[in-house]
């Protein structure tokens, strides 16, 4: 359930709840490569789940990274925010979820929980906050392109 008690920051806890229906799931497993030598998965391969959570969303909705680069734009992250509620071990597997909330011209914000497969608290809560940047100019779009623009609005649409 998407609740405000396991949202990060405070602009997520404004949100009003909403069913797990509307969340993008994509499932992980700790391997040892993930993790120290404690067993614990390292702080940074969460970040990473997140990103291949938002590929395979956005691959999902019929958008390949491959497209955005085609198209001559990236997505860049410009902001993070994180909140480990507790660790997740070697073999244990979560439910990466993910949905995006309608953001403001090319600020596109991504809100993120990492739950064990089986229920219970959360491993972690983000949210992060992706620009379109023209990769040719190396510059932050002022505007999406169109299609991008009319995918990401029927995206946020469905996450609100």
């Amino acid at each position: 359930m998407r609740d405000s008690e396991h949202l990060p920051t405070g602009a997520i806890q404004n949100r009003s709840v909403v069913g797990d229906g509307l969340w993008f799931e994509y499932p992980v497993r700790a391997h040892p490569h993930h993790t120290d030598y404690g067993g614990v998965v390292w702080h940074g391969q969460y970040i990473a789940w997140m990103e291949e959570a938002r590929v395979e969303c956005l691959r999902s909705i019929g958008i390949d990274y491959e497209d955005l680069v085609a198209l001559g734009c990236e997505l860049l992250v410009v902001e993070l925010s994180t909140r480990y509620h507790r660790a997740m071990r070697l073999g244990e597997t979560a439910i990466v979820r993910t949905s995006m909330e309608p953001g403001a011209g090319v600020r596109l914000n991504w809100d993120y929980q990492i739950v064990p497969m089986e229920g219970g608290e959360p491993f972690l809560s983000a949210r992060i906050t992706l620009v379109t940047v023209d990769r040719e100019k190396g510059k932050i779009m002022r505007r999406l392109p169109p299609v991008l623009h009319e995918v990401f609005a029927k995206l946020a649409q469905t996450s609100s």
